[in-house]
């Protein structure tokens, strides 16, 4: 049997490359072989930080006897989500709808023409075995029936992607989302809903910036809440920084272990943009240590962001972060191990299996003692069996890191955050832009073949944009310009909404269009986000408009459901405000730097800030600006309305209260 996928270049594929099923790639060769051989399509999609993916595969993929009921009776298809979010969209749209849920690993069954006629998720092997049997026999004996429920399953799919009505959010549909928030918020735990939850960073963004636009307490008071709670719960990596995928319980105590770059990436922002508002000592030492995290676990050789750790270590979940009272001393001897496990909520019982807790950190220690514990229970557990990583550099996300990096490097005085965000867009622009066109991943500092969706278009574009604002280097606008007008051309849908491929892509059965914000922007809101910043910083009235008809195009789903539309509503709140355009004059000097600090210390979700020599050339926001009488100023401008420039950071920032 051929390796069919040993030179893939995705992790996850590679992870089944040696497995006795005979899978192919996603691809017309998988499809034409169905109709060859006139059996259906077996496809499994998953990616490789996946805990039951793992367990799937070791209980069902790795068995000779599953492998020959698949090879024997299907075209076996794997396909890594995080390459193909196009495909398992779509996919996972039909098994939503026909199990009311969804997850990965993800099974579906299709005719050799793509249409999905049965779904699901997870299976044990000898239901997966007895669930092979049963579609194997309606596929020999009621093809007529099993066809025309995958036609319908596509047809549904197809009319469910393109339901959505457009609805403006003005003033009152803000304030409407944010009381509905408000109601659904945890107010003992923190964050949304229940177990398992997962950190909301897009409604957290959301209502930071209706806090900054309206003054609404309860607002902010949400996010204090949750950010506290998953700061110190056992979600947060205590030694190392960064966060895990979700918690598996109300209190944010048990993560689910993997580590994933969008989630890191989103938080870091919502901490620094938290630190900015409130100066709170506890948002700046997390956003500070999970950019520390991003730099040391995830990030590539190349310069890259590598897209995940595994929730696993040698099979085992959890294996590399809990502990034990017994382990804590041998590391930190009796006395300080015991004031340890007291410190991070570590019990003779545990709070994890088997007797082990993972790590949480209920209140500030004193900070002499905890810098020297910490250090040591972070070397003693580098020494432990590590997770793999998932290092495919997936475009959407390094975007995602590239604009909470070159903020951060800003807000937080860390010029070395600028640098590594300005060292990954080189890398994307440099390797995934080919032939003028967009790719979603590489690995290894090899592109991959998928191209961009959306989300890459418009999270790449928001990062650049972010980036141009901390240094002042006009490529970085110049690179969202191209990406944003490539968007509007190959992704719109004719009403001023985005699908999530271009119009020359892979034809699948049915055309993605998802504009719900659940793990990371959907590609409209994305795209929704990047156009607004942009126009603040060059006055273009034609990528505002667009702008604004991206976000009503989502505007009925944020009215609905306002905890998966987090980012349009993040867009549409600084649309509400503005924009406000921060304009900073003058040779590079201690006055100048002065006045850039407090235009990038403003809160209003409607601020882009351009700092620079006067009329310096690509930066819309400095023609015209001059010094004033020979000193370093700052022009504050409200909807394209300017006041008088001036001189001083006192004046700069009463100018921003007004």
């Amino acid at each position: 049997m051929a390796n069919r996928l040993a030179t893939a270049t995705s992790p996850y594929l590679l992870q089944h490359a040696d497995n006795p099923v005979d899978w192919r790639e996603w691809g017309e060769e998988a499809f034409a072989e169905a109709r060859r051989r006139d059996v259906p399509v077996l496809l499994s999609v998953g990616y490789a930080a996946c805990h039951w993916c793992h367990v799937m595969a070791h209980e069902s993929f790795e068995d000779a006897g599953v492998a020959a009921a698949v090879n024997d009776r299907f075209v076996a298809v794997k396909v890594d989500r995080e390459e193909r979010p196009d495909v398992d969209a779509v996919y996972m749209s039909a098994t939503t709808a026909l199990t009311g849920q969804g997850g990965w690993p993800m099974t579906c069954f299709l005719t050799p023409d793509g249409d999905p006629f049965y779904c699901g998720t997870y299976y044990p092997r000898d239901h997966f075995l007895a669930l092979l049997d049963g579609v194997a026999e309606a596929w020999a004996e009621r093809r007529d029936a099993v066809e025309q429920q995958g036609a319908a399953i596509t047809e549904a799919v197809t009319q469910a992607s393109t339901r959505l009505t457009p609805d403006r959010l003005d003033d009152d549909a803000l304030a409407a989302a944010a009381r509905a928030l408000a109601r659904e918020a945890d107010p003992v735990h923190g964050g949304f809903g229940r177990a398992p939850k997962f950190p909301p960073s897009m409604t957290l963004e959301h209502l930071l910036r209706h806090h900054a636009r309206t003054g609404d307490p309860e607002a902010l008071r949400i996010v204090e809440r949750a950010c506290e709670a998953m700061a110190r719960g056992g979600i947060y990596d205590q030694l190392a920084g960064g966060f895990a995928r979700y918690a598996v319980d109300a209190a944010w105590v048990v993560p689910h272990f993997e580590k994933m770059l969008y989630d890191n990436a989103q938080l870091l922002r919502v901490y620094l943009h938290l630190y900015r508002a409130t100066g709170s000592p506890l948002a700046a030492r997390v956003a500070r240590e999970t950019a520390g995290f991003l730099l040391t676990d995830l990030r590539t050789p190349e310069g890259g962001f590598a897209s995940a750790l595994d929730a696993d270590t040698d099979g085992v979940e959890g294996l590399t972060y809990v502990w034990t009272p017994a382990q804590l001393a041998e590391v930190l001897g009796p006395d300080d191990g015991a004031r340890a496990a007291e410190t991070l909520s570590v019990t003779p019982e545990g709070t994890f299996e088997e007797g082990a807790s993972t790590l949480q950190l209920p209140e500030d220690p004193d900070p002499g003692w905890w810098a020297g514990a910490r250090k040591r229970l972070a070397e003693a557990r580098s020494a432990r069996p590590q997770p793999a990583r998932d290092d495919k550099v997936v475009t959407a996300w390094n975007g995602l890191a590239i604009a909470a990096l070159a903020e951060a490097g800003v807000l937080l005085g860390e010029p070395g955050l600028i640098a590594a965000a300005r060292e990954c867009a080189e890398l994307v622009l440099g390797l995934h832009l080919v032939d003028g066109r967009l790719r979603r991943a590489s690995r290894g500092g090899a592109v991959g073949s998928a191209p961009g969706v959306a989300a890459d278009h418009g999270d790449l574009a928001e990062g650049l944009l972010a980036l141009h604002q901390a240094t002042g280097e006009t490529r970085w606008l110049d690179a969202a310009a191209s990406l944003l007008e490539l968007a509007q051309s190959r992704f719109g849908d004719g009403a001023g909404g985005f699908f999530d491929v271009a119009d020359d892509a892979e034809r699948l059965v049915s055309r993605p269009k998802d504009a719900a914000d659940t793990a990371e922007p959907a590609g409209q809101s994305a795209l929704a986000g990047a156009l607004c910043t942009y126009a603040a910083l060059t006055g273009s009235p034609r990528h505002r408009a667009a702008a604004e008809t991206a976000v009503a195009a989502a505007g009925s789903l944020a009215r609905q459901a306002p905890r998966f539309a987090g980012w349009t509503l993040a867009v549409a709140e600084a649309l509400g405000t503005g924009p406000l355009q921060v304009a900073v004059v003058g040779p590079d000097d201690e006055a100048r730097a002065a006045l850039g600090r407090v235009a990038r210390g403003a809160t209003s979700p409607g601020l882009v800030v351009a700092v620079g020599e006067p009329d310096a050339p690509g930066v819309p926001l400095l023609a015209a600006r001059p010094l004033v009488d020979g000193r370093a100023a700052a022009y504050v401008c409200r909807g394209f309305v300017c006041d008088r420039p001036v001189t001083t950071a006192e004046d700069l920032a009463a100018a921003l209260r007004v």
